[in-house]
This record gives structure tokens, C-alpha cells and sequence, in this order.
């Protein structure tokens, strides 16, 4: 089995494209499975600025077809040319894949350097995989790895300590931007009831804000405000909590956004500044909003601009844990692969003696030579197969696993075949474990 992956970021690509691409993103991993043989596991990260999907497939000479499938499904999910799909993703194999999530999970390749937000995520896109069925064995302990990675990342370094957020550096923009920066004072209007909206409560709370109102557009409202406090809205008490608002912050990413038009229409009586947050990848606020008297927005790229550079040395000592940590998963993995030709080795040399027993218990019954005869013979064999056993862990540790098995094939004819992947039920994570689903998410 093989992993490789597939890359949209805000590195490379504008937040736009990023989301265009994320359309239809809950429903790529199931249908690139059930469309296509050579994508055995997928595991879909989409996120405000990212749109990442992490694959398995039987060998290396199916990755191409495997990404011309995915690349086909996000086509048409999305409505984009095939083409331009295919130019928007980047794709690693190998250990590129462990080293690009790791550092991902670890907040190292965010906008906000650090941010805490996007370890949740990882671990929400591979709960969410196991739910579909589409989380394969591989990319179970790919994942895991990450999660435990970035424990590390930010138990071990600094970055760990500032608790930096997209959603943080936001408000810290918006109280720079605010005429009166004590939060307690303010009302502010959230609209989304995913996890993104879920850390942006509690931020908020942190500061002391107590008239948060929250709006959804699919109907969660009560049900969000009922654990964590705050007021529910609907359609007909949301213009008047805008119109009253001194903060609004989007983190929902539906279908329906707030235009200019309306807002100024909404605010048209207020004379109070409103700080608009649109940290939603498919913008839950016109862009054009920015240009209305008395508001100023603030959106994923003004984050980007003002977050903090962080100390080289604390960036210094987190790649180094997440290149520790790519390069164990790498060996494990790696090692992994021989199991199966060592199966095979002991399975071969075990038959040879047992049929070799069977011949002596013929002729000589079973008494006690033939007995000794038998625990020689397998303590023999032992002995011979304790050399093979560590000269194959030690090729896989170097990348020559594959040399190990054609040495097999060759002298014994023993034919390696490998593992099918672990089903749903044989998954090492429990699936009972619950997280709340996001939409729009950093």
C-alpha cells in the first residue's frame, strides 16, 4: 500500500480557488472509492485556507490513476475544468506525505504560524473518514501520528505557550480597530454552529464578551446556545441584532451570505462602528461590506498580514520534531512492509518441517527421540530464521524492503502476497469517539 496526497493552499493557489475546489469536499472521499480501484483510503482536510486529500493506494503504479479519479470527482463536484483541478493540486508520495501533515497539524504551515485551531481539524477529518468508511489502516496511523506530533509540537516549544489562533489574532485586530477595547461591553453576532464557531465562543468568552447572539443558517442555533450559552437568532431577530451590533463574525461558509446592500439597509438607523470578521473560506460576508461608512472588515488575508512572526528558535525546534516524528513514521511504515515476507518465511520453513516430522513420526512413531528430533529441528530453525528476520527490518529501515522480497521469490519461490486493508471493524481507533463537525474551519 501507498500514500500520497493532494495539496491546495493558501501558499499557492488565492483562498477563492481553495474554495471552489472544497465544493462537495464531505462527499469526495466516498465517491473516489467506490469510483475508482486504484483509491483504497481517503481522508479529506478542508479547511479556511487549505483543501488537502490524503489517499492510499495498492502500489506506487496506481498513485497516477488514483489522482486522475480524485481529480475527476473534484471536477465535478465542484464545476471546475478538469484542467485547472488538476494544476491546483500539488501531490507528494512517499515521506513527503508524513512531513507535509505533520507540520500542518503542528500549526507550522498556517497562516496564523502556531495556530492551535488546525490540530482539532486533523483529527475531525480523520474521525469523520472512519465514520464514511473511507479511512484505511494506513492513513488511520498517518493521522494518529500527526495528532501525536503536534501534542509534542506544543508541549516541547514555544509555540505551544502563545495559544495563537486565527480566530485570536482576529479579535486582537478587532479590539486595535475598536474605539473601546474592553470586550465585555460589546454585542456581537456569530453566524455558524460548526467547531470553528464552537472555539470562536469561547475566545470570545475568554475576553469577557457576554451578548454573543448566533445565527445559523440550516437551523442550529438553539441547539448550539443550549451548551454554550448565548441567544439563539432566526430570520426575523437577526437584522435587528445586526443593526445593534458592535462585532459580527462569519465562520459558516453556507450558501447564503450577507450582501452590502442589506447591511446598509440593516444599519441604516445605527450610529455605532461594526468590526465585521469574515473568517468563512466562501465569505459569509460581501466584500463589499468593507466599503460601507462605519464598517471595517476584516478577513483570513488580514490575519494572514498581521500575525505575529514567531522566534526562530521556536520555529528552529518544532521542524525539528516534526522531521523526528515524519522520519520514525517512515521507518515504522517501512518496516510494516516486511511483515508480510517474513510471514511468508516462517510459513514456508515451518511446512518444510512439519513435513519433514511427519516422515520421522512415520517411521519412528512417537516416541521420545522422535520427540527430540522435533525440538531440535525447531530450535534449528529458529536459529536460522533469527538472521533473515533482522536483515529484513533493517532493509525495510533503509527503503530495500522490496529487494527482501524478490531475494524470496528467488531462492525459495515464496510469492509475498500483501495484506488487504483493514476494514472498518479492524480500524485500531474506537468509533465511538464523537467530535463535532465544522464547515468552514482554518
Amino acid at each position: 500500500m501507498v500514500l500520497f496526497s493532494l495539496v491546495a493552499t493558501h501558499a499557492d493557489i488565492d483562498l477563492e480557488t481553495v474554495a471552489q475546489l472544497s465544493s462537495g469536499a464531505s462527499e469526495i472521499a466516498t465517491s473516489a472509492l467506490s469510483g475508482s480501484p486504484a483509491v483504497t483510503g481517503a481522508v479529506v482536510l478542508a479547511t479556511c485556507n487549505r483543501y488537502e486529500i490524503y489517499g492510499e493506494a495498492p502500489n506506487a503504479d496506481d498513485v497516477e490513476a488514483a489522482r486522475a479519479a480524485l481529480v475527476s470527482e473534484i471536477s465535478g463536484l465542484s464545476g471546475l475544468n478538469e484542467q485547472l483541478v488538476s494544476r491546483a493540486f500539488s501531490t507528494r508520495t512517499g515521506p513527503e506525505v508524513s512531513q507535509h501533515l505533520f507540520a500542518v497539524s503542528s500549526g507550522l504551515d498556517s497562516a496564523v504560524v502556531g495556530e492551535r485551531e488546525i490540530a482539532g481539524q486533523v483529527r475531525r477529518a480523520l474521525i469523520n473518514a472512519q465514520h464514511e468508511g473511507t479511512a484505511s489502516a494506513g492513513l488511520v496511523r498517518l493521522f494518529q501520528a500527526a495528532s501525536k506530533t503536534a501534542k509534542d509540537v506544543g508541549a516541547q516549544t514555544a509555540l505551544g505557550s502563545r495559544g495563537l489562533s486565527i480566530v485570536s489574532v482576529a479579535l486582537d485586530l478587532a479590539t486595535d480597530l475598536s474605539e473601546n477595547p474592553d470586550w465585555s461591553g460589546k454585542k456581537v453576532v456569530l453566524f455558524g454552529t460548526g467547531a470553528y464557531a464552537g472555539a470562536t465562543m469561547a475566545l470570545l468568552r475568554e475576553r469577557g464578551c457576554t451578548d454573543i447572539s448566533v445565527f445559523s443558517s440550516s437551523g442550529r442555533a438553539e441547539a448550539f446556545v443550549a451548551t454554550r450559552g448565548g441567544t439563539a437568532l432566526d430570520a426575523e431577530t437577526l437584522s435587528p441584532a445586526v443593526a445593534a451590533a458592535d462585532v459580527m463574525i462569519g465562520c459558516s461558509g453556507s450558501d447564503t451570505r450577507v450582501e452590502a446592500g442589506e447591511l446598509a439597509q440593516v444599519r441604516a438607523g445605527s450610529r455605532q462602528p461594526l468590526v465585521a470578521i469574515d473568517l468563512a473560506l466562501t465569505h459569509d460576508f460581501d466584500p463589499e461590506v468593507g466599503q460601507l461608512d462605519g464598517v471595517e472588515l476584516l478577513t483570513l488575508e488580514s490575519v494572514r498580514l498581521a500575525a505575529p512572526q514567531e522566534q526562530a528558535e521556536s520555529l528552529s525546534q518544532a521542524s525539528d520534531i516534526v522531521s523526528g516524528a515524519a522520519r520514525a513514521f517512515e521507518q515504522e511504515r517501512e518496516s510494516r512492509s516486511v511483515d508480510s515476507a517474513i510471514v511468508a518465511l516462517r510459513r514456508h520453513t515451518m511446512n518444510v518441517l512439519d513435513a519433514e516430522m511427519e516422515r520421522v513420526r512415520a517411521r519412528h512413531g512417537c516416541t521420545a527421540a522422535a520427540e527430540e528430533v522435533e525440538f531440535a529441528l525447531r530450535r534449528m530453525v529458529k536459529q536460522l530464521l533469527h538472521v533473515p528476520t533482522v536483515r529484513a527490518r533493517q532493509l525495510a529501515a533503509n527503503g530495500q524492503q522490496d529487494d527482501y522480497v524478490s531475494a524470496l521469490e528467488t531462492l525459495y519461490g515464496i510469492t509475498v502476497e500483501q495484506p488487504a486493508a483493514a476494514s472498518q471493524a479492524e480500524c485500531p481507533v474506537d468509533h465511538a469517539v464523537t467530535d463535532q463537525r465544522g464547515t468552514a474551519t482554518a
